[in-house]
C-alpha cells in the first residue's frame, strides 16, 4: 500500500472551509486548474465527491461534513509539532489580535484592555470586530483570534470557553423619565414605550418570555441590533432600554436603571478560542488580559456602587 500524500489534508482543510476552489486557490496561492486538479485527486483517495455542484456554488457532502473537524485538528496538531517552542519576550512581540465582541463590551471593556496591553506588550495592536451573529466560523477558520459573549446552539462544539462573568438584565431610562421616580411595578414597566434588542431583528426576547405567563406584553416601539444603541435611544427620548447590567456599566453614566419587576435568567459571558490556539503563548497571555482586565473593571464599579 503506498503512502498517503499528508500535504492533500493541508488543501482539503482549505477546500472544505472554504466551500470553494477559486477561494481555496488564492488562500493556497495555486491556479484554480492546480487546485481543481488536487480535489480530485482528494476525490480519488476519500473516495467521495466532497464537494458537489449546488446552483453557481458547491456544497459539502455528507462525508465531507464529518471530516471537516477532524481535518482541521489534524493540521493544527501538525503545524503546533513543527512549530519552534520561543520563550514570550512581550516587549519584541509583534502581532495584531482580531477580537470580535459587541460593541458594547468594546466600550465597557476596551479602553482598559488596550491600555493594559499596550503598557505590557506595545507591539501588539486589537483589532475589534463587529459580531453579527453567534457563528463559530471565524473562530474556526482563523479570521478571529478571540470572541466574547454568550454561548448559543450555534457555538462550535470544538470551540473553548471560559466564563468572565455572570450578568442580569435591568431596566434603563433617561434622567428625569417617569420611571426615574417611584416603586417600579409590572403595570408602569409594561405600559411604557420599549426598546428591543436583537441583532436578528426580531421582536421579542427573554423579557417577553418572562411577561408572557402573566398574559402581559411590551409595547415595542424600535428594533435594535445592539445595547449601546439601546442606550443612546433611551438616552434621548422617553423610551426603555433593557440591557445587561454589568455589560453595560460605562454607557449608562448619567441614566437611571433600575431592577425589573420581572424575573429573568442571569447570562454568563464568555471567553471563547479555538483549540488550535489552547498552547500559543501569545494567545494565552492574551486571554488572561482579557479576563484581568474585566475582573478589575467589574470589581472598581462594585466597590463604586457600594460608596455611593
Amino acid at each position: 500500500m503506498s503512502k498517503p500524500d499528508f500535504n492533500l489534508l493541508i488543501t482539503l482543510d482549505v477546500l472544505l472551509a472554504e466551500g470553494s476552489v477559486a477561494r481555496a486557490a488564492r488562500r493556497l496561492r495555486l491556479s484554480p486548474s492546480a487546485m481543481s486538479r488536487a480535489l480530485a485527486r482528494l476525490r480519488e483517495t476519500t473516495g467521495d465527491p466532497l464537494l458537489v455542484r449546488a446552483g453557481r456554488g458547491l456544497v459539502p457532502t455528507p462525508r465531507a461534513l464529518e471530516l471537516r473537524e477532524r481535518v482541521g485538528r489534524l493540521v493544527q496538531d501538525a503545524e503546533s509539532v513543527l512549530r519552534p517552542a520561543e520563550k514570550l519576550n512581550l516587549k519584541q512581540l509583534v502581532r495584531t489580535f482580531t477580537l470580535r465582541t459587541s460593541e458594547g463590551f468594546v466600550e465597557n471593556f476596551g479602553a482598559g484592555l488596550i491600555a493594559r496591553v499596550g503598557e505590557e506588550a506595545p507591539g501588539v495592536r486589537l483589532c475589534f470586530v463587529q459580531k453579527p451573529n453567534k457563528e463559530s466560523a471565524p473562530l474556526r477558520d482563523g479570521t478571529v483570534d478571540l470572541e466574547t459573549g454568550v454561548v448559543g446552539e450555534t457555538t462550535g462544539p470544538e470551540v473553548r470557553a471560559q466564563a468572565l462573568f455572570r450578568d442580569r438584565f435591568i431596566g434603563v431610562v433617561r434622567k428625569g423619565h417617569p420611571l426615574s421616580r417611584g416603586e417600579i411595578t409590572l403595570s408602569r414597566y409594561v405600559t411604557g414605550r420599549h426598546i428591543c434588542v436583537s441583532r436578528r431583528g426580531l421582536d421579542r426576547g427573554p423579557i417577553d418570555d418572562a411577561l408572557k405567563p402573566f398574559g402581559l406584553q411590551r409595547e415595542i416601539v424600535t428594533i435594535v441590533g445592539g445595547f449601546s444603541t439601546a442606550l443612546a435611544l433611551a438616552r434621548t427620548s422617553d423610551l426603555i432600554a433593557t440591557v445587561p447590567e454589568r455589560h453595560t456599566g460605562n454607557l449608562r453614566a448619567g441614566m437611571h436603571s433600575f431592577p425589573l419587576p420581572v424575573s429573568t435568567s442571569e447570562i454568563t459571558v464568555s471567553l471563547l478560542w479555538h483549540p488550535r490556539l489552547d498552547a500559543d503563548p501569545a494567545h494565552r497571555w492574551l486571554r488572561g488580559c482579557v479576563r484581568d482586565t474585566c475582573a478589575e473593571q467589574l470589581t472598581e464599579s462594585s466597590t463604586k456602587g457600594t460608596s455611593k
